[in-house]
């Protein structure tokens, strides 16, 4: 199955996200790379743990290293949002997520292991989602999972950076400043005017 995710198309884009043409997804990520469009999800638990999968190690890319909820690429012309939903029923079997954009992240990154790069134009997306989902995991595309705090997933990419995938720290700032920017619920409450 990723063998056959490798023939299909991406956007490439310039560095302000405008499309520019068509690549495989093997085209794109050869050496030296093509700027692409992509998307990272996150899931987060009631609690406010995010999912975390273990890529398969058939991937092509950063195999066996933790990332997000789910990654990938939107077709030419398709918005990260229907894409995102798309993949995250087909890697991890979780249907209806309602999907928020909390930002883009570009990055570029070799991976030593495998000659491979990653160069993309990353939408960051998040949705609710609860912890016992039941899940049904694709094996060629996820090792494994599991549910950490941020605190958690912070402290992993700072002590053990090799263990989690390049575009984590990056994607992992956009949820946290989005996060950080969203109404706290003592916020929604106006102090009463006197008067």
């Amino acid at each position: 199955m990723t063998g056959s995710r490798e023939a299909h198309l991406v956007e490439l884009v310039d560095a302000l996200g405008k499309p520019t043409g068509a690549a495989t997804v093997d085209e794109a990520h050869r050496a030296p790379g093509r700027l692409h469009r992509a998307f990272s999800v996150f899931l987060r638990d009631p609690s406010g743990r995010v999912l975390l999968q273990q890529r398969a190690a058939v991937k092509t890319r950063f195999p066996l290293r933790w990332a997000n909820t789910c990654c990938g690429h939107p077709l030419p012309g398709e918005a990260p949002a229907t894409a995102a939903a798309r993949r995250l029923v087909e890697e991890i079997g979780a249907h209806g997520v309602d999907l928020t954009e909390t930002g883009v992240y570009s990055y570029y990154a070799e991976d030593p292991s495998t000659g491979r790069v990653e160069y993309e134009y990353d939408h960051v997306l998040v949705g609710d989602a609860s912890a016992d989902l039941g899940l049904m995991i694709d094996s060629d595309e996820v090792a494994a999972v599991r549910w950490v705090s941020i605190e958690e997933l912070t402290a992993g990419l700072s002590d053990d950076p090799r263990s989690y995938a390049p575009w984590l720290r990056g994607v992992t700032g956009s949820l946290i400043r989005h996060l950080e920017a969203q109404p706290r619920p003592a916020d929604d409450l106006a102090e009463p005017s006197g008067g």
